[in-house]
């Protein structure tokens, strides 16, 4: 017999659980008018994704009051299974210097070399998350 993979919605809970297991993901946003997509670390303050960042970069720029999409998975290439969750929404600066000190403490630590002092938030507005079965 056939295996064959099926598609499980998840819901926003289980979305959100998924996405405390990684540390990483991809922000996809707009760059001179095209598509971007970049993989960072992140870590979640409540429900909003938050990642870190120089305040000078391409990154924190393009992504100022922007609608930005946010990916993570956790795939099983050899399986043919696993899962992937999308977040849709508004980012934002962090500009409070408390926020930002508080933010700090969250355990959120730069992988790129350079000052990462500087603090993006993405407000989820859509998630989206599926998990992929093998069935045979």
């Amino acid at each position: 017999m056939r295996a064959y993979g099926a598609l499980e919605r998840l819901p926003d809970h289980e979305c959100r659980r998924l996405m405390r297991l990684v540390s990483f993901g991809r922000i996809v946003y707009t760059r001179r008018a095209l598509p971007a997509v970049d993989v960072v670390n992140f870590a979640l303050d409540g429900d909003d994704i938050v990642i870190r960042t120089d305040v000078g970069g391409k990154l924190a720029a393009a992504t100022r009051m922007a609608v930005v999409a946010f990916e993570v998975d956790d795939i099983d290439a050899v399986r043919h299974c696993g899962w992937s969750v999308t977040a849709v929404g508004h980012s934002r600066e962090v500009t409070d210097p408390r926020e930002a000190a508080r933010l700090r403490e969250i355990g959120l630590r730069p992988w790129a070399p350079g000052d990462r002092e500087h603090f993006i938030k993405i407000t989820p507005g859509i998630l989206n998350g599926r998990w992929l079965t093998v069935h045979s």
